[in-house]
């Protein structure tokens, strides 16, 4: 074959040979390929151990502390001896109270309980005028709680009502009967004093000066309210 016979056909296979390569290269050719990656749900570990089942504990509710009440009144150191069933003589009203000075009559009594006292004060008690030495008799059963020599009410006694809610004092006294001391207890028209005219009352103005408070509390025997004893001793 001459030269530029074969320049001729060597010219028309190039572009046969060139167009060949090109199609087997696209053929060939790696794709891209995108895709969406979706998480499977996940599932749970298993628990490296199994924890052993204790027993149940029911919680048990921290209940409401409750104020418990004081009693009205301090326990008696001893119970008192029974009263006797016969009434004592001039026993009078509800509180079962005799007056407390020996010989004098329901009829003898002046009510002097608001009468006026000095430094704008209230009697808030009665006087019972006797002569010196004159018996005073325990208005009912109690108990002995204080001697005391006052200012006031001279040589005195305060006695607490077996209930423990009322006080009686006993003031002006000349002196106390034999064997009366604090914490005794006695016994509805036993001796405890005898009239005088000590403290305020004046000399030779013998009286027993007496009267009843209301207590909250025993142990302040001397802040009690009053009551009027006129009522209950006179009938």
């Amino acid at each position: 074959m001459q030269p530029t016979a074969k320049r001729i056909v060597l010219g028309l296979l190039l572009p046969v040979i060139v167009l060949a390569t090109f199609l087997t290269a696209l053929r060939h050719k790696p794709k891209t390929v995108y895709v969406i990656d979706t998480p499977a749900p996940a599932t749970p570990a298993a628990p490296t151990s199994t924890p052993t089942p204790g027993p149940v504990v029911e919680s048990t509710p921290t209940p409401t502390p409750v104020e418990t009440p004081l009693p009205q009144s301090l326990p008696s150191p001893q119970e008192p001896p029974p009263a006797s069933p016969t009434p004592a003589p001039n026993y009078v009203g509800e509180l079962n109270l005799i007056i407390p000075v020996a010989g004098i009559r329901a009829s003898q009594l002046i009510d002097t309980f608001d009468d006026a006292r000095s430094e704008g004060r209230v009697h808030d008690a009665i006087d019972i005028p006797a002569p010196a030495g004159t018996q005073v008799l325990a208005a009912t059963d109690g108990q002995v709680i204080k001697l005391f020599q006052s200012e006031r009410g001279g040589t005195t006694i305060y006695q607490l009502s077996v209930d423990r809610k009322l006080v009686f004092y006993y003031a002006h006294l000349q002196g106390y009967a034999e064997g009366i001391t604090e914490g005794r207890q006695v016994h509805q028209g036993e001796v405890i004093a005898y009239v005088g005219d000590t403290g305020n009352a004046g000399p030779g103005n013998y009286h027993l000066h007496f009267s009843i408070s209301v207590v909250s509390d025993p142990k302040r025997y001397w802040e009690g309210s009053n009551i009027n004893p006129y009522p209950l001793l006179h009938h």
